[in-house]
């Protein structure tokens, strides 16, 4: 039940208040002025604090400074908007003025309070994050994590590109983030692109948006995730497989501060911050031709690396009990814990999919549990050391590689006169399954010299 302090003079308003409040179920405890409030007990103990403005003594607004935390609501008999204006620029959460509607009241305080449940519950939750792990809830306790809790710590102040280099599935994007976060722009937008997610022939106008006719099918104007990006970050994801034009109109923006959109020759200013990621080598695609120079150096002002999961020793379990404790709250399920032989396994398991795999094997091992027990069985992992591969009866291993033969072949076949959402669609798969393959198999993606 949530506890209001009304402070009001006029004993019979005060009672209608108290009746009113009590009928919608809250507990109130009465003041006839701020000196008889704090003479009551600490206001900050308190869900909610209603002050007539006019009272006997000090106004209704001088308790404020005594509530902390506590929204105060400011009644008024004087209901001019200066009256309303300065309260507000006291503190106060909200303003009403007398005679009020029962309705209206009961509207505002339900309002307040449940605004302000969620204010404490979002700061508690950040608390709890904050204390357990030192950056944006990212767990890693030997040295190579601790150079990048140092590294990030250290320029998510300022205004600096970062380039984040890793393999996929280590946590680039949590790292984005936390550079964000730690900035000054941490109240601006984040905006999150994969730039091997979207079409080639589409990038340039969902980066840097387009006029009407500027192409076909551009029925009208429409502004681009860099505009979007306005006082805060973006980050573009797997950079390395930006196109070449996209290159010189990103160039633009770090240099320039600004863009122009595909169909006119005005420019636009912008003020974001660039934080890129990417698992390929930079340097040996510009050595090929595939990426500019000059944006290769614009981007690593300075650079994080991420390493690998299987690189990080007692760390994956760490993660392993972080994202265990994640996965039952998230999937509604009782407080599990491992057996000694998956932990055994997760140690000893290569993880090539990184952080990203080990989360997707403790969820489907939540799911799977039936005991408070997890196995090794659940998370269907290979043996670390397998004297031989294990015989399937189904064919489901020679399936696979079946598939994966007839996937490089049909691609190295048709990629010359085929787009990647065609061979996507031909293949039927999603253009992510299409890049996902392609890295795992080391097929890389045809690239436009334009």
């Amino acid at each position: 039940m949530s506890e209001i302090l009304v402070i009001e003079d006029e004993d019979v308003i005060r009672a209608a208040l108290r009746r009113l409040l009590e009928r919608h179920g809250y507990s109130v405890t009465e003041a006839g002025s701020v000196e008889q409030a704090i003479e009551i007990g600490d206001v900050d103990a308190y869900d909610l604090v209603i002050a007539d403005l006019r009272l006997p003594g000090e106004p209704g607004t001088a308790i404020i400074a005594r509530a902390a935390d506590v929204p105060v609501l400011i009644m008024t008999s004087y209901a001019s908007v200066r009256s309303a204006v300065d309260s507000m620029k006291m503190g106060a959460t909200d303003y009403i003025a007398k005679p009020f509607d029962h309705d209206e009241m009961i509207m505002l305080v339900e309002r307040t309070l449940k605004q302000r449940a969620l204010e404490r519950q979002h700061a508690s939750l950040k608390s709890e994050i904050s204390q357990a792990y030192p950056v944006a809830g990212m767990v890693g306790q030997c040295a190579a994590m601790q150079a990048v809790f140092e590294r990030i710590q250290r320029v998510a102040p300022t205004d600096s590109t970062v380039l984040i280099l890793g393999e996929s599935g280590t946590g680039k994007e949590l790292v984005a983030r936390a550079v964000h976060e730690g900035s000054a722009r941490r109240d601006g937008p984040v905006i999150t692109v994969n730039c091997a997610a979207i079409p080639e022939s589409l990038i340039e106008s969902e980066l840097f948006g387009h006029e009407k006719g500027a192409f076909t099918g551009a029925v009208g104007s429409r502004s681009g995730l860099v505009e979007a990006a306005h006082g805060g970050t973006l980050f573009l994801d797997e950079i390395g497989e930006l196109p070449m034009a996209a290159q010189a109109r990103l160039l633009r923006v770090l240099q320039e501060g600004e863009i122009r959109r595909l169909g006119t020759a005005h420019t636009r200013k912008v003020d974001v911050r660039l934080v890129a990621a990417t698992h390929r080598n930079l340097q040996q695609l510009v050595e090929q031709g595939l990426f500019r120079a000059d944006l290769y150096f614009r981007l690593r002002v300075v650079e994080i690396d991420l390493p690998a999961l299987r690189e990080r020793g007692e760390d994956v379990i760490d993660l392993a009990n972080f994202l265990l404790e994640k996965g039952c709250r998230r999937l509604n399920r009782p407080a599990l814990t491992w057996s000694d032989e998956a932990l055994n396994a997760i140690r000893h398991h290569d993880w090539p999919g990184n952080v990203r795999e080990l989360e997707n094997a403790i969820e489907r091992a939540v799911i799977l549990c039936d005991s408070d027990r997890i196995s090794p069985a659940m998370l269907a992992l290979k043996s670390p050391a397998p004297a031989e591969p294990p015989q399937s009866t189904s064919g489901e291993h020679d399936d696979k590689l079946s598939l994966d033969e007839y996937f490089m072949h049909f691609v190295l076949a048709h990629e010359q006169e085929m787009t990647e959402t065609e061979l996507a669609r031909h293949l039927g798969i999603s253009r992510k399954t299409l890049w996902e393959r392609r890295q795992r198999l080391s097929i890389p993606r045809r690239r436009s010299s334009a």
